[in-house]
């Protein structure tokens, strides 16, 4: 249904606007004038997964972790599901990432910036007593790395910016961008490219090659005179029609015609291929292909 991502300094006060925000969400879906569809609002955040403050301390490790939070993203990633992602997801590409998941979901999406100065986030993080406070220079570098969102950019918009002097979350906005806001098509960069099965090469060869044997044995079988559509008894059950010139037609016209036919769609076997949807590499859809392309190229 949706996603949003909150993002903002460490110690800035993330958690405290997402739980308002999730308050917020859940008490419009409760509300008795909602006729809209059941859903449930999920909150992940580092502490929800056990990542550790220290992971932090050390690019190697921080890298997991985040890979740990995509993967825990992707799995609540619903139509059923406003999913709320609480932790700084201070770079853009990892934003980014985030929100080319929810476009494959089809999901709404927003951004919440959650605005502190450094010295505020700084006295915050060394009056926690919760055990959960960055190391100082911890909190330093991440201060100094943050990538600061932008409504400039698709992957950050619709963007909502709270800053540290306001009571609450701009809720009826964030409301109406998860209800009513526009979906965006998945991109077409990261749709899975529909894929041949295992014997498409050899049903290609073989179909095309007994397709060639079948035309030359009904011109031989009319003494060398055909012309008009005649049906090719390739099988008991497959007897594809092709539409031949009032002419012999030659075995090497027939090879070659069939050497490139099979050129073709073998590059659209072995590299993927571009038409969308499911493509039939049956027996039966192979034999309509290669008579059509016969027909096409036979010279009258």
């Amino acid at each position: 249904m949706a996603f949003i991502t909150m993002s903002g300094y460490p110690c800035s006060g993330k958690s405290r606007r997402a739980e308002q925000l999730r308050a917020h969400l859940e008490i419009r879906l409760q509300d008795p004038s909602y006729d809209g569809p059941r859903l449930k609002v999920v909150v992940i955040s580092d502490d929800s997964l056990n990542i550790s403050r220290t992971v932090y301390n050390d690019g190697r490790a921080e890298k997991p972790a985040r890979a740990s939070l995509f993967t825990a993203v992707q799995r609540q990633m619903g139509q059923d599901t406003i999913l709320i992602v609480d932790s700084m997801n201070y770079i853009k590409g990892f934003r980014y990432q985030m929100y080319c998941a929810a476009r494959e979901h089809k999901l709404r999406v927003c951004t919440v910036f959650v605005v502190a100065t450094h010295d505020q986030c700084k006295e915050w993080n060394s009056s926690r007593q919760d055990g959960l406070a960055y190391a100082p220079e911890t909190l330093e570098n991440l201060l100094m790395r943050y990538e600061e969102p932008s409504s400039m950019v698709r992957w950050d918009s619709p963007l909502f910016t709270v800053p540290w002097t306001d009571a609450d979350v701009p809720a009826d906005e964030i409301w109406k961008a998860v209800t009513e806001g526009f979906v965006k098509p998945p991109n077409a960069g990261t749709q899975a490219v529909p894929k041949a099965p295992t014997d498409a090469l050899r049903t290609l060869e073989h179909t095309s090659t007994t397709m060639v044997a079948a035309i030359m044995a009904e011109q031989a079988a009319s003494g060398g005179q055909v012309g008009g559509q005649v049906a090719l008894a390739l099988s008991p059950t497959l007897r594809p029609k092709v539409t031949l010139p009032s002419r012999t037609v030659t075995l090497s016209e027939l090879q070659r015609l069939k050497r490139q036919f099979v050129t073709v769609h073998k590059k659209a076997i072995t590299l993927g291929t571009t038409e969308k949807g499911a493509v039939d590499w049956s027996e039966e859809s192979i034999a309509d292909k290669f008579a059509l392309y016969v027909e096409g190229n036979l010279k009258q």
